[in-house]
């Protein structure tokens, strides 16, 4: 799941990313809604966590552009503005969650696995490819009973290709799941991932494999 942080207090977008990266997200930050759009519209983001209280306006005010940049994007929002009618607004507006400042790390990771669950995603909840199960309310994958307990890139990487199981997978839609806006990617820095979810696989017997697509991708399918 790759994850937007619109927040302009660095301390606490800080707090946030480190806890959202030890739940094996990927998080990107920006501070300004100016750029938020943009970024939303080139990058495949699954939600949004928007402070409404920004340098450059209310970031209420980019909730439509948001949605319209990527459909089905989840919105939480964050804001100190804790009245009945700003929590109206924000949720008028479009936002699925509004979270008042100050919360606690565990309720705000509680709200989105929430969001996550709403009910357009239920026929969704879990994805099956050979004995590989995408779990995605919990964000877990197993094998059978088995919880596969991946680092984060290659959860990313095993999420992004079973979520597109038979279909070919390119290079840049998997590095865009993997990688944030800063992070420095090395030209064999995936294949070095895709190798030891392979292996990863073949070892829990898992029924999948990873197929190399030169020049173009990756391809998961299960054995035949």
């Amino acid at each position: 799941m790759r994850i937007l942080l619109i927040e302009d207090e660095l301390e606490l977008a800080g707090s946030l990313r480190t806890a959202l990266e030890r739940e094996r997200f990927v998080v990107d930050h920006l501070d300004r809604l100016a750029d938020a759009v943009e970024g939303a519209r080139m990058n495949a983001f699954d939600l949004v966590l928007l402070d409404r209280t920004l340098p450059d306006g209310d970031g209420l005010s980019i909730v439509p552009q948001l949605r319209a940049a990527r459909p089905g994007l989840s919105i939480i929002v964050l804001s100190a503005r804790g009245e009945i009618a700003d929590r109206i607004a924000g949720l008028d507006e479009g936002a699925d969650d509004y979270l008042i400042k100050p919360f606690s790390i565990d309720e705000m990771l509680a709200r989105i696995r929430a969001v996550r669950r709403r009910p357009v995603e239920l026929a969704d909840e879990q994805i099956h490819a050979g004995s590989l199960i995408y779990d995605v309310s919990n964000d877990e994958i197993s094998v059978g009973d088995l919880r596969l307990v991946l680092p984060r890139r290659e959860l990313r990487v095993l999420e992004t290709l079973i979520r597109r199981r038979g279909r070919t997978v390119l290079r840049e839609i998997l590095e865009q799941a993997v990688y944030g806006f800063g992070d420095e990617v090395q030209s064999n820095t995936l294949d070095s991932h895709i190798s030891r979810v392979r292996r990863k696989l073949a070892e829990a017997e898992a029924g999948v494999e990873i197929h190399s697509i030169r020049g173009i991708g990756y391809l998961l399918r299960e054995v035949p």
